[in-house]
């Protein structure tokens, strides 16, 4: 058997789970660095996915917990939308990735793991990203720790 290492994965498994929303909680901490928070707009943030589908996968959540888009002021839909295209950008002058997969997981049968807070998933492509680890083992491989992802886009928005 061969053992894929993961030691960041540790401090989560240590923590106390609290069984809130982390999209509410987080936000609410005065620990950007540590939440991997990148950006605060007015009424939306940006943070990393603590569970990334590939590296740099940014999601975009309203401060305000809602679970649909019907439920979004206009303020808060423009602006939403307005920072997912703002990340594109950034993320397309600092890692120049050659595509991207940008979507909402809406309800727990699309997927959602976080069903009552929406937001918005930012993940770059580039080819040969996923190989044969994904489609043979089920196992996904993120190449780069979240700090060092965090370090390298804190401060571009």
């Amino acid at each position: 058997m061969e053992h894929i290492w993961a030691p960041w994965r540790m401090a989560y498994i240590e923590s106390d789970k609290t069984g809130g929303c982390i999209l509410c909680e987080k936000p609410g901490e005065d620990k950007d660095d540590e939440n991997f928070i990148l950006f605060r707009g007015s009424k939306n943030f940006v943070l990393l996915n603590l569970y990334p589908y590939n590296p740099y996968h940014l999601m975009v959540a309203p401060y305000r917990h809602v679970s649909g888009l019907d439920e979004l002021s206009d303020e808060e839909r423009h602006e939403h939308f307005d920072i997912v295209s703002r990340s594109v950008e950034i993320l397309k002058k600092e890692l120049d990735p050659q595509g991207f997969n940008i979507g909402m997981n809406l309800g727990q049968v699309a997927g959602a793991g976080i069903e009552d807070h929406i937001h918005t998933h930012i993940v770059p492509r580039w080819q040969g990203d996923t190989n044969f680890m994904t489609v043979i083992a089920d196992i996904r491989t993120v190449p780069e720790a979240l700090a060092d992802s965090y370090r390298k886009l804190k401060g571009k928005f």
